[in-house]
């Protein structure tokens, strides 16, 4: 990306057109990048890969003759000066850039690229645990943010603790772990009774709504293709199928900065200098933490696609 300094004033004017047309071409097209190979082998994405919205990869076919046509006369040496770009974004944005002739990496944007949802249902269970692990897992904890994709702010959230049935009681090693205290799940609804809340707040939210696009956000694939439908099976119950399709956030920070995050939202927020909010293994922290990723991601260019999905 560029910024420019015009000397005159048609100049100006000539690349205000310009830039307009490619701005109302870019509302219209989704320019992608192809997609980094996959480094978890999941055979379960349907989508992967990042796209970006910049003006480097728009390609000339796209913007009008005419226009084009007078580009050598105006982009004279001396008629604009350019600011160098950050660097440092991650090895695939810098390939892609540099494939189209640029050398520095995509630096953050002034304004949020258009997503492909209205909104992200950011969610992160906790769920009954111990070691050696206990069977069943039953979730405890089931927050969810509602993220705008235009502002990528938080508009709404749900959040509750939930009561395991099969073993009530917490073991030492889960409160340790989540910072769930057995007083913070006792007399709490049921799973059943928080599907059931859920649905209805995504009813209020508006989410149901056949016109609007939404779809979940989880750190890894374990919430929504092993953990609800998991339990959901072992206590007869149906699993909504909004909750079948959702973005591995650790997926779309793979192909938009080149490495797989190990250690989770931690290795993620470290490598975008970002401070981790609140306590590691609290359920609504983690999804604030998830949601700050993706706005800064966002904020650099990068556009979400769903990754996973459970037939």
């Amino acid at each position: 990306m560029v910024l420019y300094r015009g000397s005159a004033g048609a100049e100006i004017l000539f690349l205000t057109d310009l830039l307009a047309e490619v701005a109302r071409r870019m509302e219209r097209n989704w320019v992608e990048v192809e997609p980094e190979p996959r480094q978890d082998g999941n055979a379960d994405v349907n989508a992967s890969g990042s796209s970006m919205h910049a003006l480097s990869h728009i390609r000339q076919a796209r913007i009008p003759p005419h226009l084009l046509q007078r580009v050598p006369g105006v982009l004279t040496p001396g008629a604009f000066s350019f600011c160098e770009v950050d660097s440092g974004f991650g090895p695939m944005l810098n390939r892609k850039m540099g494939s189209q002739g640029f050398g520095g990496a995509v630096p953050p944007m002034a304004a949020f690229p258009p997503q492909r949802y209205h909104y992200f249902l950011v969610l992160d269970f906790e769920a009954t645990c111990d070691k050696p692990q206990i069977h069943p897992q039953e979730i405890i904890e089931f927050p969810i943010l509602k993220l705008n994709g235009r502002t990528m702010e938080i508009e709404s959230t749900f959040h509750t603790y939930v009561q395991p049935v099969v073993h009530p009681q917490l073991t030492p090693f889960c409160t340790e772990l989540t910072g769930i205290i057995q007083e913070m799940v006792d007399g709490q609804p049921t799973l059943n009774q928080v599907l059931e809340r859920v649905d209805e707040w995504m009813g209020k939210e508006g989410l149901l709504d056949p016109s609007v696009k939404s779809i979940f956000v989880t750190c890894g694939d374990w919430d929504l293709k092993l953990m609800l439908p998991g339990q959901c099976e072992y206590l007869g119950l149906q699993v909504a199928d909004y909750f079948k399709q959702w973005i591995n956030l650790k997926k779309a920070y793979s192909f938009a900065i080149g490495t797989w995050p190990k250690n989770g939202l931690l290795d993620m927020n470290k490598g975008m200098s970002l401070q981790h909010i609140g306590r590691p293994h609290s359920g609504i922290d983690d999804c604030r933490n998830i949601a700050n990723i993706m706005k800064t991601l966002a904020h650099r260019g990068f556009i979400f696609k769903q990754t996973s999905r459970r037939i």
